[in-house]
């Protein structure tokens, strides 16, 4: 889906799909440099990170291997509500695991402070955070990201995975989505 396909829905742009292919390269590149020589199990955050997964993966040439995890503090709102459901647990022990958690966005940082703790909880060697994207002005708890793609403004977004009520996922870059189709 293009931007043109729904521009009445949207108030602006932010990032187009090569910015964001552009992105992604340079932070598998660094990915690539920190964890040379060893194998990375790459934990895909459903249903948003979907597309980030996807292209970081391609994008990467160390071995990986990818699992999926399905987390929820959304519901069909516009804000989290900082309480955790898992939806979907993962298939793989972690124990002793180079673990990269892989995110669309983080924005509170409440849901993903949970899911750190979880997954260290269950004896990973370590676990690092990848995002797409990053809000720094809604943060309401401190998380340590490794690899940010954008810091971006505090407003609603879709596109490139993120939805509003499960729409918009497929749209190629990210916009903020005008606040119309939500009030």
């Amino acid at each position: 889906m293009q931007f043109s396909d729904v521009e009445g829905d949207l108030s602006e742009v932010l990032l187009t799909q090569e910015e964001i292919h552009e992105k992604i390269a340079v932070m598998a590149r660094q990915i690539e440099i920190d964890y040379a020589g060893e194998k990375v199990l790459l934990v895909g955050v459903l249903r948003g990170a979907v597309m980030v997964m996807a292209d970081l993966a391609r994008e990467l040439t160390l071995p990986i291997e990818m699992d999926w995890m399905a987390v929820s503090s959304y519901g069909a709102g516009t804000q989290s509500s900082g309480v955790v459901r898992i939806l979907k647990d993962l298939d793989t022990d972690l124990e002793g695991r180079k673990v990269l958690i892989v995110e669309d966005i983080i924005d509170s940082g409440l849901t993903l402070s949970w899911l750190l703790g979880n997954l260290r909880s269950r004896g990973a060697e370590s676990v690092e955070i990848c995002t797409l994207l990053r809000k720094p002005d809604a943060a309401k708890v401190e998380v340590d990201v490794r690899y940010v793609g954008f810091d971006i403004p505090n407003a609603f977004v879709v596109g490139y995975g993120l939805d509003y009520a499960e729409k918009y996922r497929n749209l190629r870059g990210v916009a903020v989505l005008a606040p119309h189709v939500y009030e």
